[in-house]
């Protein structure tokens, strides 16, 4: 089986890395294939690659699965000795709640605080809105730690496809330096550990391209 993935630029793409980061931190092996932004915020050369037009794509053989979730699905299916989900199934339930709650919600902090892996704004982002969403985040990891964290320092205990998931949220709180309640800062202290994380934000911060649509405080 080839599985190749089709992500853009680390230190912008928020989507990219949530399935980059569960197939490495668990080992799974894969191509990565590196598109770009554009200014605009338009990926170059995705028509290959993705039916929707957006990153990122799993190609599994000559199979493409678009969208993080279902990217990360479709890896808990294909390697099930990799336990991407929590084996209990009320807490199963549980991952796979947060994970669809992030990936559907929390629009005001995606807009106020883009992810931005080489920048630092400490000032920047606090609307109303986005310190809402923070403070959902910060509720929604101390619940996962209290209940499920025994046995590792991730939301479930052991990595799991909801830590992939909530990763690039711990690159935002790094770059706007939001600061948490204890037990979610620990969290996000653990997350930011990762090696796969560590990675990411190594060769997000090598890069050199500049995306004005992913930099509403550039020039501000």
């Amino acid at each position: 089986m080839r599985l190749r993935l089709a992500i853009a630029n680390k230190n912008y793409s928020s989507w990219s890395m949530r399935p980059w980061v569960l197939l490495t931190q668990a080992g799974i092996e894969f191509e990565e294939i590196q598109l770009a932004f554009e200014d605009d915020g338009s990926v170059r050369d995705i028509a290959r690659w993705s039916p929707t037009g957006k990153v990122p794509v799993l190609w599994v053989d000559e199979e493409p699965v678009w969208d993080s979730l279902a990217i990360c699905e479709t890896a808990a299916e294909l390697f099930p000795e990799k336990s991407l989900w929590p084996a209990d199934a009320a807490t199963r339930r549980h991952a796979r709640a947060v994970s669809a709650e992030m990936h559907a919600g929390f629009g005001e902090l995606r807009r106020n605080m883009p992810m931005n892996i080489r920048a630092s704004h400490p000032d920047k982002g606090r609307t109303p809105g986005s310190l809402a969403d923070i403070a959902r985040v910060a509720a929604v990891w101390e619940t996962c730690r209290s209940r499920h964290g025994e046995g590792g320092d991730m939301l479930f205990g052991r990595f799991s496809c909801a830590d992939a998931m909530f990763a690039p949220v711990a690159m935002r709180f790094m770059t706007y330096a939001v600061t948490l309640p204890p037990v979610a800062q620990a969290y996000c202290e653990a997350l930011q550990r990762l090696p796969a994380v560590q990675r990411w934000c190594q060769q997000a911060r090598a890069e050199t391209g500049f995306v004005p649509a992913d930099e509403p405080y550039a020039s501000v």
